[in-house]
C-alpha cells in the first residue's frame, strides 16, 4: 500500500491506495477539488473527509465510464457528483450562519 497525500477544498488528506494508484487518486481528487471550490475549507473535518471519500469514488465511476465510452453511465455519475457539490455548498451555507448567529 502507498499513501498519497491531497488538497482538496483547501485541506490536506493523506489517503492509502494501491502501489501504483497515486497518480490516479491524484487525478481524482483535482477532479473534486475544482468542483468544491472553497466551499469545504467551511467544513468541519470528519464530514470533509466523508465527503471526499464519497466525491472520489464518484469521480473514479465517471473517469471509467468516460473512458470506456459509457455516456449513460457517466451521465449519471455527473449527476452524483452535481448532488454533492450542492450537499457541500447548503452544508457550508448553514455552518457560515450558525457562525454569524454565533
Amino acid at each position: 500500500m502507498s499513501e498519497v497525500v491531497l488538497s482538496v477544498g483547501g485541506r490536506n488528506y493523506t489517503l492509502r491506495c494501491e502501489d501504483g494508484q497515486e497518480d490516479h487518486i491524484r487525478h481524482l481528487a483535482g477532479i473534486v477539488d475544482a468542483k468544491l471550490g472553497d466551499g469545504a475549507s467551511q467544513l468541519p473535518a470528519m464530514e470533509a473527509k466523508n465527503l471526499l471519500f464519497a466525491a472520489l469514488f464518484l469521480a473514479d465511476e465517471l473517469e471509467e465510464a468516460r473512458q470506456s465510452g459509457g455516456a449513460d453511465r457517466a451521465e449519471q455519475v455527473a449527476d452524483g457528483l452535481e448532488a454533492l457539490a450542492l450537499r457541500l455548498e447548503k452544508t457550508a451555507e448553514t455552518l457560515e450562519q450558525a457562525a454569524a448567529n454565533a
